[in-house]
């Protein structure tokens, strides 16, 4: 997420009741997870194991809980619970707003769009020119649509993440502050849910076509012109390069990279990357010619076992 003003470090020490250490005018331009930020990000970290990993990431402010040398051409915001603190300004610079209307006075809509009865447009959605928005489809606040886009009815474009810190009291809900962002041309079927970004963007690329029943996760990155079937589930922090098609029923854990050009089979699980350029099947997913004889091997034990009795 990006402050338009950017904030200055005193202030926002001042709205966390945190104290600093840099130049009270040092800017923050935006706030992102350690794996996606860029310079002018605010991130946090509240575990030692990965202090060093955000001290030297790519983020100029880091919300730390424990007091350390600053790194140079960096600020630090210390706080005893800075995934607290980092929730706190998630909720006051990119606070919830009710909705009042069915299609949000707030939203821009191109050109030969069209949206059907009962379809709901969230506050600042960017819609582009020559889209279908189907019946009772939703598309919630700051989602950002292409050209010639087609959504079928009861998709959800830019729910929350499905992200969780563990209290003992219960579950803290990570609240999420990022995007869905629709490329060109893209189509998603009927019941389909794309999470935005926790902090980021959830990204489908150009020509890339979703059948029914998809999921995608937060900050989930799809390339250009990617088939995926039915009842496919592909977890948060997923990229999928281009040219790849994934079949019904697939199932892609978190974190992983599918390369370019790969053909996942249907009802395959995935729990590792994939090269590109191959086919691949199965649960765990390998490539289709080595599982398929790895099959028909254990087809053959019954009669193994027999002949040895």
């Amino acid at each position: 997420m990006k402050f338009n003003p950017p904030l200055r470090l005193a202030e926002l020490a001042a709205f966390l009741q945190a104290e600093y250490d840099g130049d009270p005018d040092f800017l923050v331009t935006g706030m992102n997870e350690i794996h996606m930020v860029e310079p002018g990000d605010l991130t946090f970290v509240d575990h030692s194991k990965y202090y060093d990993k955000a001290l030297n990431s790519k983020a100029t402010t880091v919300l730390i809980n424990k007091k350390v040398d600053r790194p140079e051409g960096k600020a630090l915001l210390f706080h005893d619970k800075p995934f607290d603190a980092f929730i706190s300004i998630i909720l006051k610079y990119r606070a919830f707003e009710p909705a009042n209307q069915q299609v949000s006075s707030s939203a821009e809509i191109g050109e030969g769009t069209v949206i059907q009865p009962g379809a709901f447009i969230g506050n600042h959605v960017t819609i582009g020119k020559n889209c279908i928005i189907h019946a009772n489809a939703s598309i919630y606040d700051h989602s950002v649509i292409g050209d010639h886009v087609i959504i079928h009815s009861n998709s959800v474009i830019g729910a929350d993440a499905y992200y969780f810190q563990h209290r003992p009291e219960g579950y803290r809900k990570f609240e999420s502050c990022g995007r869905v962002i629709l490329e060109d041309h893209v189509e998603v079927g009927a019941l389909c849910s794309i999470d935005k970004g926790v902090t980021g963007d959830t990204i489908i690329g150009r020509g890339t076509k979703l059948d029914n029943h998809c999921q995608i996760g937060h900050d989930t990155v799809i390339g250009q012109n990617c088939l995926i079937g039915a009842h496919a589930a592909i977890a948060g922090v997923t990229k999928i390069e281009d040219d790849v098609i994934i079949w019904g029923r697939v199932a892609i854990n978190k974190d992983l990279v599918i390369g370019k050009g790969a053909v996942i089979l249907a009802t395959s699980a995935v729990d590792k990357s994939l090269e590109g350029g191959k086919t691949y099947f199965g649960v765990p997913a390998d490539e289709a010619r080595k599982k398929w004889r790895e099959i028909a091997s254990v087809r053959q034990l019954p009669d193994l076992i027999a002949k040895m009795r």
